[in-house]
């Protein structure tokens, strides 16, 4: 990993910039889109936007506000924008710009409309190759990065010499690294997780306890289950740290941006009202819609409660008590 290219200014981009510069990267080159944001680091070493306190290595790290630019000598791009976002991110970029570069998605959701994976769309419209694609899972939040205590990451890719060198390249004093072949897997797991941790904020909101959380949750390991034996299905242990334990961070964590975005529509809240309030990026309420979307297509949305019940409230405008109500009879 000589050289990689950060697509991406927030919070999960600038905690990847700290840990992959506090490792083994020898340079980093990132994209951020305002130049007020770059003279800041530059001066200051740090994100004034998200994850102030992160250090920030300028030895190692070179801000540029041109995509082109950016990527322009890295044989590795990672992209780390939301997914509701990403596509005009890189709509300037041509799958000559891709051509030769491996690509590695931290990004934890769905092309909006098109229901696809971050991935899928990087492989069919920018001639990727399979074997030059990873994704970054968790159980990792950004805050505590910044605070350098200490996660683990999954890295997958179809390639395992790949994975192994994005992993080495991942790992520090505070960061435990491993590689699996799982792709899609841990791609959809980590968009999955989002929606279950809305649920989880709106029981919450709602005065559920922590009983009923644990059922929730116990419940949602089966829906990925069903889901990911109908999508997707390999052999693989969802017991994992990519999988179970990535889920259990953002149901539970006070760092979870789709729990805090859960917790406010169970409050009450309305769906603008609760995204203007966070200032902040919730990729479950995109993702619900893709993978409801999905499910039907499959024909196992049946299989999925918490799914539809997410999907109910923030789309069909139902209200989170009534529909609360349906779903608590549903889980075992």
């Amino acid at each position: 990993m000589s050289k990689i290219a950060v697509i991406g200014g927030g919070s999960w981009a600038t905690a990847l910039v700290k840990i992959l510069s506090d490792g083994g990267s020898s340079t980093l080159h990132w994209w951020i889109r305002n130049q007020s944001d770059i003279d800041h680091i530059k001066q200051y070493h740090s994100n004034p936007r998200y994850l102030p306190s992160a250090k920030i290595s300028t030895d190692k790290v070179i801000p540029f506000n041109n995509i082109k630019d950016a990527i322009k000598g890295a044989n590795c791009i990672l992209l780390a924008v939301p997914a509701a976002f990403v596509l005009d991110a890189i709509k300037d970029l041509t799958p000559e710009d891709f051509k030769d570069k491996y690509v590695i998605s931290a990004i934890k959701g769905l092309i909006p409309d098109q229901h696809i994976l971050v991935t899928e769309h990087i492989e069919r419209n920018f001639g990727v190759h399979h074997k030059k694609v990873a994704v970054i899972g968790g159980p990792c939040h950004a805050e505590e990065v910044a605070m350098e205590k200490q996660a683990y990451l999954t890295i997958a890719s179809g390639s395992k010499r790949f994975g192994t060198a994005l992993a080495d390249a991942m790992s520090n004093r505070y960061i435990k690294t491993s590689s699996i072949r799982d792709i899609y897997g841990v791609e959809y797991s980590a968009v999955m997780k989002n929606i279950v941790a809305i649920s989880c904020g709106i029981a919450h909101g709602l005065g559920y306890g922590d009983n009923f959380q644990a059922v929730l949750v116990s419940n949602a390991m089966q829906e990925v289950q069903y889901f990911l034996k109908a999508a997707y299905h390999i052999k693989r242990n969802l017991l994992g740290t990519a999988y179970l334990g990535d889920m259990l961070v953002t149901s539970y964590s006070q760092f979870s941006r789709n729990r805090t975005f859960g917790n406010m529509i169970g409050h009450g809240y309305s769906v603008k009202a609760a995204q203007l309030e966070m200032q902040m990026v919730a990729e479950g309420y995109y993702a619900v819609k893709s993978i409801f979307e999905i499910a039907k297509r499959l024909n196992i949305e049946n299989d999925l409660p918490i799914t539809r019940a997410v999907y109910n409230i923030l789309y069909e405008r139902i209200s989170p008590i009534i529909e609360f109500r349906i779903l608590k009879e549903q889980l075992n």
